[in-house]
């Protein structure tokens, strides 16, 4: 930015860069309450698990994990990553260079060839 720009806090969607204030809050707010939701339910369950019901050991464990998942999603939705860009494919190495050229001449050859035979075959 310039010296005379203002960071409004919005970004391009299409750039791939953090989410403008009102999309980001909205995030934060998500995961705040995905949260809040699942520390309740662990201690919903864990209450339940030591009074005996041994299928709520299994929910012990999940909820925890749901709630690590929910803010690696969050990470993701805030920092997402620009699909359009790719590194670019790895150049050859200056000593395949002429097995490529070759390659490449050689397909080229078998394609007029199966071209070539295609045509005599309709034609008779």
């Amino acid at each position: 930015m310039g010296s005379g720009d203002v960071d409004t806090g919005e970004q391009s969607e299409v750039s791939g860069q953090r989410l403008a204030r009102p999309e980001a809050w909205k995030a934060h707010v998500t995961l705040a309450v995905g949260l809040a939701l699942c520390a309740v339910a662990f201690w919903f369950e864990i209450g339940r698990a030591l009074g005996g019901n041994a299928l709520s050991w299994a929910y012990v464990f999940e909820w925890p994990l749901l709630g690590i998942f929910s803010v690696y999603m969050w990470w993701q939705v805030i920092h997402p990553r620009d699909q359009r860009h790719h590194d670019p494919p790895p150049s050859i190495a200056p000593e395949f260079e002429g097995m490529l050229a070759a390659w490449e001449l050689h397909q080229a050859q078998l394609r007029m060839s199966q071209e070539t035979s295609r045509n005599d075959g309709e034609s008779s």
